[in-house]
């Protein structure tokens, strides 16, 4: 059973991967149209065609590896100078940019002169551009809100899950009592699991975090109302000052831990999965596309943990970049978790919603051959062509991208070697569930 839990984790993943990737290319393939390019194709997965059918004048298909996609566009680059399409020299350099420029024509028929990319305004090409990593980014959006605010998160509630007897510092990790132990707040005052805190000192609370502040600002004596067998009593504990875990400004536990001394009760809270507002949501939302530009900035200094944890004797740290495999592994150990269904589910719609995020932050970034490259050479002729307008100067006319296709050959190197590096990873020392 758990081994055809796992594939089926496999399985989604894969199946949520190419409605990822089919949905990135919808928004190019929508906005092309919508301008009056002309689309040959539009496929989901690389290598060979598994399947395919034509409709009008656009090619549909999918391809063997789930591993990305693509549409075709006539003419993404301009003519060279002289007006042609084809020409040849003994420079590699130069063929690469002859060979790009030749390649965007292929498919070129009679009446397709006003249907070319590099004709369309530079805003038009930036939408177009714009618009594949702008779908991921909405369906992760729409995603991690409806995970959130419909299904909610694993949080600490008002509701007492245990009393401790005595007071121990959290710092001495460990919970039977001694015999010099003072006995707790808690236990002292008669609170008891099952117990929900509604009150401190008269303020009406509820969610943990309020509670919590309360009770580390408090030393001394105070007032607990609480809920028992559907009647409210009041409770009156004397609070110690303990060593606990410090807080951060978010109010989780700061990493790496680290101890400060406050207001001590001395009872463990109920976990429960609970919906988040649409103030907390959105919050969520900006620190974790915050944290996935941040983890993008800083992937190159993780290169040389990376390597050792490959092809070394190093640990693979949990925040690791991890790839298609590395994700498909861990949906499928997800799949085998022992935990109620609704929170596996928000769980597997988190990697989804990570997995989208990337996208559309890798795909923005300024470099060909990826989206933000195709982004930066129309703003750059925007500016060219405003600047002449502006100095009464000849227009300069398009922006050859085609001429940084060797440097765009050199990005892809890169990524694909990193992209296998990433790969021997996930298969020979994989990120996994804690």
């Amino acid at each position: 059973m758990t081994a055809l839990l796992y594939v089926l984790g496999i399985v989604l993943f894969t199946l949520g991967l190419l409605v990822s990737i089919a949905w990135h290319e919808l928004g190019h393939l929508s906005t092309a149209k919508l301008f009056g390019i002309r689309v040959p194709q539009y496929m989901v997965g690389f290598g060979p065609t598994i399947w395919s059918r034509r409709k009008g004048e656009t090619e549909y298909g999918i391809k063997a590896i789930p591993a990305g996609g693509y549409i075709r566009m006539i003419g993404m680059f301009p003519p060279g100078k002289d007006g042609r399409l084809e020409a040849r020299s003994t420079s590699p350099w130069r063929s690469m940019i002859e060979d790009a420029r030749e390649a965007s024509f292929e498919e070129l028929q009679p009446g397709d002169e006003k249907r070319l990319f590099y004709t369309r305004k530079p805003w038009k090409r930036v939408i177009v551009m714009c618009a594949g990593p702008f779908m991921n980014l909405v369906l992760a959006v729409v995603l991690f809100f409806g995970s959130m605010m419909v299904l909610g998160i694993e949080g600490q509630t008002t509701k007492v899950a245990g009393v401790q007897k005595c007071v121990i510092e959290q710092s001495e990790k460990r919970d039977t009592c001694g015999k010099d132990d003072p006995v707790s707040p808690a236990h002292a005052a008669g609170l008891k699991e099952g117990d929900k805190i509604v009150a401190f000192n008269g303020t009406p609370v509820r969610d943990w975090n309020t509670l919590s502040d309360h009770i580390r600002d408090t030393i001394g004596p105070a007032t607990l109302t609480v809920e028992r067998d559907g009647r409210q009593l009041d409770l009156h504990p004397t609070l110690v000052a303990n060593q606990v875990l410090k807080k951060d400004e978010d109010g989780r536990v700061a990493n790496p831990p680290a101890y400060v001394k406050a207001g001590y009760l001395g009872f463990a809270s109920k976990s429960e999965v609970m919906p988040l507002t649409f103030g907390e949501t959105t919050a969520r939302m900006t620190d974790l596309l915050q944290t996935g530009a941040e983890s993008v900035v800083a992937l190159p200094s993780k290169i040389p943990a990376l390597w050792d944890a490959t092809f070394g004797d190093g640990e693979r740290a949990a925040d690791s970049p991890v790839g298609v495999v590395g994700a498909a592994r861990l949906t499928g150990e997800l799949m085998t978790v022992e935990a109620p269904p609704e929170r596996i589910l928000v769980m597997f719609m988190n990697v989804l919603v990570m997995f989208n995020v990337s996208l559309f932050l890798f795909n923005m970034l300024p470099l060909l051959p990826l989206d933000g490259g195709h982004i930066a050479g129309a703003l750059w002729e925007s500016v060219r062509r405003h600047t002449a307008r502006i100095f009464r100067r000849p227009d300069p006319g398009p922006f050859d991208v085609a001429k940084l296709m060797p440097a765009a050959y050199v990005v892809a190197g890169v990524f694909i070697c990193f992209t296998l590096l990433v790969l021997a990873a996930d298969i020979v020392n994989p990120v996994k569930l804690t």
